[in-house]
């Protein structure tokens, strides 16, 4: 019984007549003053709100991901993650919330891919609260925003994978298929026709009665970097006006606390510990250009940016465009590290006034080899039932390599994995030459067995090998696209080809001086025969100069050309020559 009613009842006890009464009268008001008083003091106490940030994950539910070269480097997977992120809530799990960036799923292994990424939602799903139970509750505690690979395969599929149903070739491990417990926002994503986002643009989140608002964005270039058929009737606009757009709608509601995340990023050389704004934010791994540009043009309102798309660290302040401090985090990707984010609101004017991050790696071991964290049961069930139903197919050895084959370029832009692919494509359509994107490449091949599940890693978009013919002109301008965004050059990997090119010292940009093949310059005039893949048969990644290509013919999927090809080589096979590309000029 509260202090005060026994007090209360004592006082009547020891006088029932009018002077007990009169007694009772005096001493109420004070002791109701004094809990009124102590109540206030509580409520002025700043709210500490936890957000955890994943970006990026890419279906990575199966363990294979390692980070340095340290003893015990091995980091990832799903059951890991859900335990890094069920720890980091520990004591605070009213107060947390997960979210996702974008391209959680898409470009993914084959565990998740070919089950159409089902495992990777259902993984989701076990971090859910139960206040999921309907996505846009404000306690449901996971917010995703969609990515460009959410649209690799359209957007009914999209839907589907977010609000249930079985897919034609399912049922999978879940039947019927119940889709997301949380919901998708974005705000830059619409449909032509209608005029509507596709998605909702933003959620509310409520804590101990203060709102916080999760708005969501993609990078607006969606349509260079997706096949067209997978965005057919969608307008993707720039990320900051349309988070501007929201704000006025958002403070009617009384949201001060917002939340942006968006499925754009920059890079900053990686460091450990809590926000520390004077670490820099350029570096060799990249730089912020594009974030920072996106983060001032952002209203005053926004407190916090979570990023992605750019696989790098970032935790750093930036300037909004009223002039006022944003938080902004990227962690890596495919669940190698998480953004750890404490934030403080001020109760009485509902917005926040503190916050910092850390980036923390999600060691799956320690140097000595042992687990560094109890796996999650209910992530590594999920993972079981996934590997069980892909395994016949995913394992079966295809060839093998004494090498280490990486996608990882020279300084002209030319990877030994790039030129495997597209000796592969130029073999099986018998052509003169091939070319490849960089993007569409997704893993590294390691020493030892190749198996079909490693070629799909590699090779995960089932893109169509298409044949077509260019004259030696347009080849030469198709080559000169790779420079058409002087910020990030697109390098096609090639085959059949040399070519040689200036490097002009601005932002990598450069000019290609001469294309031979078999040691003799090409004819400009002449045609030629050319494979591909059809997402850039096309014009995706910008190389529009495909798209007047002369008669185009579909042909088989990358993956079976991969395995044929290897098939046709001795084991191990042999390591493609490189030196295919030369540059000449700043850091020849």
């Amino acid at each position: 019984m509260p202090r005060e009613i026994r007090g209360r009842e004592a006082i009547m006890n020891i006088f029932p007549s009018i002077i007990g009464r009169l007694a009772l009268a005096i001493l109420l008001p004070v002791q109701l003053m004094t809990a009124g008083c102590a109540s206030t003091a509580s409520s002025t106490a700043n709210l500490k709100v936890k957000v955890l940030a994943i970006n990026d994950f890419h279906g990575q539910v199966s363990e294979g991901k390692t980070v340095g070269k340290r003893a015990g480097n091995k980091v990832g997977s799903a059951p890991v993650l859900a335990a890094y992120l069920k720890n980091a809530q520990t004591g605070m799990e009213d107060r947390s919330f997960i979210v996702s960036v974008g391209d959680l799923v898409g470009a993914s292994p084959a565990v998740s891919a070919l089950l159409q990424d089902e495992p990777t939602v259902m993984f989701m799903n076990t971090l859910a609260n139960e206040h999921c139970r309907e996505q846009m509750h404000p306690r449901c505690n996971i917010v995703a925003t969609v990515g460009n690979h959410e649209f690799d395969e359209g957007v009914a599929e999209l839907k589907r994978l977010i609000y249930g149903g079985n897919h034609d070739k399912g049922p999978f491990i879940e039947d019927p298929y119940t889709g997301s417990r949380y919901p998708y926002v974005a705000a830059n994503v619409k449909d032509k026709v209608t005029g509507r986002t596709l998605l909702p643009p933003y959620v509310i989140k409520t804590v101990d009665g203060v709102q916080i608002a999760f708005i969501g964005a993609v990078v607006k270039n969606v349509p260079s970097i997706v096949s067209a058929s997978g965005i057919a009737g969608i307008a993707f606009s720039n990320e900051a006006s349309s988070i501007n757009r929201l704000i006025p709608e958002l403070r009617e509601k009384g949201v001060r606390a917002i939340v942006a995340f968006i499925h754009q990023g920059g890079s900053q050389p990686p460091y450990t510990g809590r926000t520390d704004p004077r670490k820099p934010l350029e570096g060799t791994a990249g730089d912020m250009k594009t974030i920072t540009d996106i983060v001032s043009r952002l209203d005053g309102e926004v407190d916090v940016v979570l990023t992605a798309h750019t696989h790098r660290f970032t935790n750093t302040l930036l300037k909004n465009g009223a002039g006022r401090e944003v938080l902004v985090t990227q962690a890596y990707s495919s669940g190698t590290a998480f953004a750890d984010i404490d934030l403080e609101i001020d109760p009485a004017i509902r917005d926040i006034v503190g916050k910092s991050a850390s980036i923390i790696t999600t060691w799956a071991e320690k140097p000595d080899g042992k687990p560094a964290v109890m796996p999650d049961p209910a992530a590594a069930e999920i993972l079981a039932k996934a590997e069980k139903a892909v395994g016949p197919k995913v394992n079966k050895v295809i060839s093998s390599t004494d090498r280490n084959i990486t996608r990882s370029p020279n300084r002209a832009g030319e990877s030994v994995l790039g030129n495997l692919v597209a000796d592969a494509m130029r073999w099986s359509r018998e052509t003169d030459c091939a070319f490849m994107n960089p993007g569409g490449l997704r893993a590294n091949l390691a020493a030892g067995e190749v198996t079909w599940g490693h070629l799909f890693s590699v090779l995960p978009f089932g893109n169509r090998v298409v044949t077509m013919q260019l004259t030696g002109e347009q080849i030469y301008r198709l080559l000169e696209q790779q420079w058409l965004d002087p910020e990030s050059p697109r390098m096609l990997q090639t085959s059949g080809l040399t070519y040689s090119w200036m490097d002009n010292g601005s932002h990598h940009a450069g000019t290609v001086i001469e294309v031979k093949k078999d040691g003799v310059a090409i004819d400009r005039s002449r045609l030629y025969s050319v494979a591909t893949v059809n997402f850039l048969a096309t014009g995706g990644d910008g190389f529009s100069v495909f798209r007047e290509g002369t008669g185009q013919v579909n042909g088989p999927i990358d993956i079976d050309v991969m395995v044929s090809y290897l098939q046709a080589l001795p084991r191990p096979f042999p390591l493609p020559e490189t030196g295919r590309v030369k540059r000449i000029g700043n850091g020849t």
